[in-house]
């Protein structure tokens, strides 16, 4: 490479660097998430749901490990069947599912309150499923940053305060969820931060 086109690359990096993409709107965000329909899913019957309105965001996660090269569609029909089979639920427990990728999931429909093996009352609450079991790995660069464009939806569309941003343990002594390892991200208030600061980004009409 000569002068010129090496020097001409080197400027083109340093401007990426202080001019970084601009990050999706939260319509994008809202419109980028993969429906029930398209990882192969079947909708609930509305007569057994438990209608909800949303005033919590709360986060799980899976609780068994997740292979890099595991089909996430598979994962979901495959939960799909249990919850509904094994358990007699309506349907998946949680509203949304995140991957290794970092791909949000449509799961159970928002409007109906979803489920937990633990004694804490999930209704009003949006659940957020993150794969992987966080007592053994570190949540992964784009499953956090998946978590925070989630939240920061849920928390613009549904008018949730930043003190409703909580997970699974945080409301039943009966878990470790969402794991050691991705609970200190709502410990310390990472999160909350990040998701105020996601909000801040947001233009009107957005």
């Amino acid at each position: 490479m000569s002068f010129r086109p090496a020097l001409a690359f080197a400027l083109s990096l340093l401007f990426c660097a202080a001019h970084p993409a601009p990050a999706q709107s939260l319509a994008e965000v809202e419109r980028s998430i993969v429906p029930v329909e398209s990882w192969g899913g079947t909708p609930a019957d509305p007569a057994r749901a438990q209608r909800q309105t949303i005033t919590h965001i709360t986060l799980h996660h899976q609780g068994e490990p997740f292979k890099p090269g595991t089909d996430p569609r598979r994962y979901l029909r495959n939960l799909q069947t249990w919850s509904r089979g094994t358990k007699h639920w309506l349907d998946i427990p949680y509203h949304y599912i995140i991957d290794l990728d970092g791909n949000i999931y449509e799961g159970r429909k928002i409007d109906y309150a979803g489920d937990t093996n633990t004694e804490y009352d999930p209704l009003g609450h949006a659940l957020i499923e993150v794969v992987g079991n966080f007592e053994e790995v570190e949540p992964n660069r784009q499953q956090l940053d998946a978590v925070v464009r989630l939240m920061a939806l849920l928390a613009k569309k549904y008018g949730v305060s930043l003190d409703h941003i909580a997970s699974h343990r945080d409301f039943s002594r009966q878990t470790v969820c969402p794991g050691a390892n991705l609970y200190r991200y709502v410990q310390d208030g990472y999160f909350r931060h990040k998701v105020a600061l996601r909000l801040a980004q947001e233009q009107p009409g957005q």
